[in-house]
């Protein structure tokens, strides 16, 4: 099959055949329709995380058609269409046992713990556990990005960060996540600061319903307590960084609550905790990692429903032999660039 592989962290990443998977008996095999490419496919090249092992095949954010069904398999079949999270839970430690399958003790991750979905063909473990049915007449370019971004954005604003009508949401980093952050939050009844130092970024976070656009490179924590009269009631990393994670506390008011959803890898700096405002404000520090496969139905349902629309994310539609230059300049561009031939 045609795939993408990278040799070496931050090396060269070339289109090239390389032998087609077969699924685990409890696993199927993926044709891949469409792979979006994600700054956690960055971070992996870029070395970042410890899982990747050379030489590697990056991608995580997936949808296709059942190809190849082992023999385990009880609930899925040749030909259905389907997405997948992107930890892929084993269903049976104490964690998967407790419905909170994101952070599974076991867990395996396409693209990471094994080759990924910039490929033609694509291997997911724990098949009855993990995919996800698409609804009929979501397109693979859509349905790509749920994998990750937009099903973590989903969980990060109601399932963590339990936003509810009239509060304020601060969203630092208009990305991806954030611009999925930011439409789950209108969603919700919130009324939405988004912050970034890219103008084009802040235009499609204006088009996904925030009020306030903030430029990152100035006083954010200032601006924001300004634009919502103390500060946010919610406020989300979702870039990545130390200094938006910095700036996402230092935005919060008194009882507010701080979801880290970016990754923020040893590699690209540790961040400091203001612990004297998390004392002082009894503010919430908490983390978000993915959604598990079984808290689908209810993002699934806004989306049939016209309340979600990830595919107004989704900006680009690359072929496999453009999508190496792409992940190397993720951040580069607005919006979400999605892999859709191969």
């Amino acid at each position: 099959m045609r795939a993408l592989v990278f040799e070496e962290f931050g090396g060269p990443l070339t289109v090239r055949s390389v032998p087609e998977p077969r699924p685990a008996p409890d696993g199927v095999v993926v044709q891949v329709g469409a792979s979006g490419i994600c700054r956690s496919d960055w971070h992996g090249w870029s070395g970042h995380d410890p899982d990747v092992v050379l030489p590697h095949v990056p991608g995580h954010e997936l949808a296709g058609t059942v190809a190849a069904v082992g023999e385990r398999v009880r609930s899925w079949s040749v030909g259905d269409r389907v997405t997948v999270p992107f930890v892929c839970a084993c269903g049976h430690c104490p964690p998967c046992r407790e419905g909170a399958g994101q952070v599974c003790l076991d867990q395996t991750q396409p693209g990471f713990t094994h080759w990924g979905s910039l490929a033609e063909l694509v291997a997911l473990d724990a098949a009855d556990v993990n995919l996800v049915a698409l609804p009929e007449g979501m397109p693979f370019a859509t349905a790509a990005g749920l994998g990750c971004r937009f099903a973590t954005a989903f969980r990060a604003v109601t399932g963590v960060g339990r936003v509810v009508p009239g509060e304020w949401v601060a969203v630092h980093g208009c990305g991806g996540v954030g611009l999925s952050a930011v439409q789950v939050a209108v969603a919700a009844g919130a009324r939405v600061v988004a912050v970034d130092v890219s103008p084009g970024a802040l235009e499609l976070a204006a088009a996904c319903g925030a009020e306030h656009l903030v430029d990152g490179a100035g006083d954010v924590p200032a601006a924001v307590a300004e634009l919502t009269g103390g500060g946010a009631h919610v406020s989300l990393d979702a870039l990545g960084a130390a200094v938006t994670c910095l700036n996402s506390i230092r935005s919060l008011r008194r009882r507010g609550r701080h979801v880290q959803v970016g990754l923020l890898p040893p590699a690209v700096g540790r961040p400091e905790v203001p612990m004297e405002l998390v004392i002082a404000g009894e503010l919430a520090v908490l983390g978000s990692h993915g959604m598990a496969a079984a808290d689908y139905p209810a993002m699934l349902s806004l989306i049939e429903a016209g309340r979600l629309h990830p595919e107004l994310l989704v900006t680009r539609r690359l072929g496999l032999d453009d999508a190496g230059a792409a992940l190397a300049a993720v951040g580069r561009e607005p919006g979400i660039a999605v892999v859709t031939s191969f």
